[in-house]
């Protein structure tokens, strides 16, 4: 599929992550940036994150949820989860290497060649190493956050998780510092003998929308759906 697109350019270095030999992409330079806002604003808009490690000598990819607190993500999962055991407990533990990625695919390319199709996208891939959260504040922030990285302000409404449900529950972070995002935009890229083709070309956009909330069977009559849900 094609490669060329819209160019995002690294801004200066204070607001950006510092390129290293794993995250400046070996294709489509041009699209890789390093810039910390648009870094955090691929992660925030996302729900879902891949996150990658070995286990036994073989490659592991596991989706789930996570969410970010300024320079650093969080993922949970139960204890008897393997990969947030393997993250360590102690501080002297080398914690699990880790690789995050999320991506966002913002649109179809479809060219008069079948080489030549593409997607127009928004991704972000973390590399480093995730480490168990012991702390019970940090815990608690931790959870808070994947709970509002869900829906902003739910945190604040629902009940917090009591000392039984923390117990089942560990957390890992991880650390933004080897980060890069990648991003494709714009249109076709053809070559100009195929211009002519009879063939439909363009790009079909991908559009997330929230649907209708719908309530709760036992819920209460009396609870009206949340302004900060209405809002969605």
């Amino acid at each position: 599929m094609s490669e060329t697109a819209t160019a995002v350019h690294t801004p200066e270095a204070g607001g950006s992550y510092v390129p290293t030999d794993r995250t400046i992409p070996t294709r489509g330079r041009p699209k890789a940036s390093y810039d910390r806002e648009l870094v955090h604003s691929i992660l925030d808009a996302a729900y879902v994150c891949h996150l990658g490690f070995v286990r036994d000598g073989a490659p592991v990819v596991l989706p789930t949820l996570y969410g970010r607190v300024g320079e650093r993500l969080y993922v949970h999962g139960s204890t008897g989860s393997r990969p947030l055991r393997m993250a360590g407990e102690r501080r002297e533990d080398p914690g699990l290497p880790v690789c995050l990625t999320v991506t966002h695919v913002d649109g179809l390319v479809l060219a008069r060649s079948a080489f030549h199709h593409s997607v127009n996208y928004r991704s972000v891939v973390v590399h480093g190493v995730a480490r168990q959260v012991t702390d019970p504040d940090e815990k608690r922030t931790a959870l808070d956050a994947l709970v509002d990285h869900a829906v902003p302000g739910r945190s604040r409404d629902s009940r917090p998780a009591n000392a039984k449900e923390l117990a089942a529950t560990a957390v890992i972070r991880l650390d933004l510092e080897e980060v890069s995002a990648k991003v494709r935009t714009g249109g076709v890229n053809e070559e100009p003998e195929d211009l002519a083709l009879p063939h439909w070309a363009g790009v079909l956009p991908l559009v997330s929308r929230y649907g209708t909330a719908i309530p709760d069977k036992d819920l209460d009559p009396s609870v009206a759906l949340p302004d900060y849900l209405a809002a969605l």
